[in-house]
């Protein structure tokens, strides 16, 4: 296991040193986000870093930890993975598991999983599915999982990088197995996404909005209800259009069925 401490500075900042084991390379991040002081009061400008190669859930391993201000988990592969609802994660040969935990006094989240979702975009690109489902060619590539106990918030993240053969509905990132570190690399920079976007106020809605693949297609969603996706609100929610009028969605699954 490798911990790093992040602290603030001017920009991005990585030193990559070459180890004899596990991913050969170590990332130490800086970053400096930008911001009121208010928000800066609720997301410290700083986070500690694990790199562990295998873990039986990044997001157990926060919550054994327990931190106070952002810590970072970063595994090539999970034991017990698991999606919303406590489903299983469906795991390439390749893949990498992220986890950000810290002390939150809100009580919700609200639009954290959103913020989460866009900022997988961001790194890995492709498109959202509402709400943060990552889509490259229609096939699921990485997906996120937002879980609270009392104030400690665990927002996770996983990407299958490089699977030969999927499963229907399934995909990965790269055609080749990637270079060693890339992992590391791609889930340090979600970190440092999240953090920023964290910090935003008010949240970038439309560029959720303009990546987002769920709007303009009729859905259905639990348990018989049926519309047209038509807009996120300021909440994160999903504003849908309905026989009887317009309805929003704060949670639950989704299923596509074709473009209104």
């Amino acid at each position: 296991m490798l911990t790093f401490y992040c602290a603030p500075a001017s920009g991005v900042d990585r030193v990559v040193h070459q180890l004899p084991k596990l991913f050969n390379t170590f990332l130490r991040a800086h970053h400096h986000l930008p911001g009121s002081n208010e928000r800066m009061d609720r997301m410290p400008p700083h986070y500690s870093l694990e790199i562990v190669d295998e873990v039986t859930s990044t997001q157990d391993l926060i919550r054994d930890r327990n931190p106070r201000d952002p810590h970072g988990v970063i595994a090539n592969r999970q034991s017990a993975g698991r999606g919303r609802h406590g489903r299983g994660w469906r795991t390439a040969p390749r893949a990498v598991a992220v986890s950000l935990g810290w002390q939150m006094t809100s009580p919700t989240m609200g639009i954290l999983p959103l913020l989460a979702g866009l900022a997988a975009r961001r790194v890995v690109g492709g498109a959202l599915k509402w709400p943060n489902d990552v889509l490259i060619d229609g096939d699921k590539v990485a997906g996120i999982l937002a879980e609270r106990g009392g104030d400690l918030v665990i927002v996770g993240m996983g990407v299958n990088l490089w699977w030969p053969d999927p499963p229907d509905g399934w995909g990965a990132i790269k055609g080749d197995p990637p270079a060693e570190g890339f992992g590391v690399d791609l889930a340090t920079r979600w970190i440092e996404h999240l953090l920023e976007l964290i910090d935003q106020d008010p949240w970038p809605i439309d560029d959720y909005r303009a990546v987002c693949v769920t709007l303009g297609q009729e859905i259905t969603w639990e348990p018989t209800n049926s519309g047209t996706a038509v807009d996120i609100a300021p909440d994160g929610s999903l504003v849908v259009e309905t026989a009887s009028g317009r309805e929003q969605i704060h949670s639950g699954e989704i299923r596509n069925l074709r473009s209104s």
